[in-house]
């Protein structure tokens, strides 16, 4: 998706592919008001999954988020 393996649209992410695919460049801020206008909003989950496995979450910490984190 889009070179990223997570699906997390973060501004900065958002920015990349408008510059990418346009060739134009926004701040952050920019983004945020040009997100906002189209009537995207800033969304979090209101709950858990209840699948979510606590130890397997800090195993992947401790072995793989420092490979990902460089």
């Amino acid at each position: 998706m889009h070179g990223w393996d997570d699906a997390r649209w973060t501004l900065t992410r958002v920015a990349e592919v408008i510059e990418r695919r346009f060739g134009v460049s926004y701040t952050l801020r920019g983004v945020s008001y040009l997100l906002h206008r189209i009537g995207y909003s800033h969304q979090v989950p209101t709950r858990r999954a209840i699948e979510r496995d606590p130890e397997a979450i800090a195993g992947w910490h401790r072995g793989r988020w420092p490979s990902v984190r460089g």
